[in-house]
């Protein structure tokens, strides 16, 4: 077990400790950050490419390297990895799991479909399943963890994508509020006060962060000070809420002092969800 991986799982019983309500979800996040590590010490070649002589042209025109809603690749590594990923479900949450299955194993659940869909959303063709069980209300956590499986499902092949050209995109002054490498939109990022407090995104998708200006929305592009703002819950002011009140949009952030190590921001966001439930009962999504 690496260094890394066994700092994330302490802080992961750190944040049981302080928040138990979140231990369920947080055991799970222990589990897949093991299966990860496992998944990418058996990986060969990785299923994702890259053209090197077409990366100026794609960060300048705004274009991530990877473009999976729109080229074809070989899912079979990852779906087996997203259904390894279903058993973390079945071994912690037994009672559960029979309905969180009943999504999964219904005939209309097409998991590569639902994949591309999520670099390139389209409402309209949502999963038949899926959209009755968020219009009654019903199945709600269910449906959370089969989004963050689903994503977690590419994370390992495309973390090599983002180890690899990490460097050479963040040379390439890209100015967009969407990963550079997958294209996914953020849901958290951090603020650095070790470099003048620098604020960067990170992507749940592919592990890349990416520096983007403080005062502007990653959303929409608004850069109106007044109508950007931020709120943070008393004694914990060092996780807090960017908003944006043109788009209605929202990112969390955690701040990190001049002396901090770094964080995992998987955990973070994690540990955090009770600030995604503020921001929605105050109309931001």
């Amino acid at each position: 077990m690496g260094s890394t991986l066994r700092k994330s799982l302490k802080t992961i019983e750190e944040y049981k400790t302080a928040n138990p309500h979140y231990t369920d979800l947080l055991d799970i996040l222990g589990d897949i950050l093991i299966l990860r590590e496992e998944y990418r010490k058996k990986m060969t070649k990785p299923i994702f490419s890259v053209e090197d002589k077409l990366i100026p042209g794609k960060m300048a025109g705004g274009l991530p390297l990877i473009d999976l809603a729109g080229n074809k690749y070989d899912l079979t590594r990852p779906k087996e990895y997203f259904d390894s990923l279903i058993s973390i479900a079945q071994k912690r949450m037994p009672a559960e799991a029979h309905r969180f299955l009943d999504v999964i194993k219904n005939e209309q659940f097409d998991w590569e479909a639902i994949i591309r869909e999520s670099f390139n959303p389209a409402p309209q063709s949502e999963d038949v399943p899926e959209r009755e069980a968020r219009a009654s209300g019903e199945h709600d956590e269910q449906i959370d963890l089969i989004d963050l499986f689903i994503e977690e499902s590419l994370r390992p092949e495309l973390e090599v994508v983002a180890e690899k050209y990490g460097a050479l995109v963040e040379k390439s002054d890209w100015t967009e509020g969407y990963c550079p490498i997958c294209g996914k939109e953020p849901k958290i990022g951090e603020i650095r006060e070790s470099e003048d407090g620098r604020r960067y995104l990170f992507c749940n998708q592919c592990g890349y962060k990416w520096h983007f200006r403080r005062i502007k929305c990653p959303f929409c592009g608004n850069e109106e000070q007044h109508s950007l703002a931020y709120f943070a819950v008393e004694g914990e002011e060092s996780h807090r809420v960017d908003v944006c009140n043109k788009c209605r949009r929202y990112i969390k952030i955690i701040e990190l002092p001049k002396s901090s190590e770094g964080v995992n921001l998987d955990v973070e966001d994690i540990a955090t969800l009770h600030l995604d439930m503020l921001a929605y009962e105050e109309g931001y999504n």
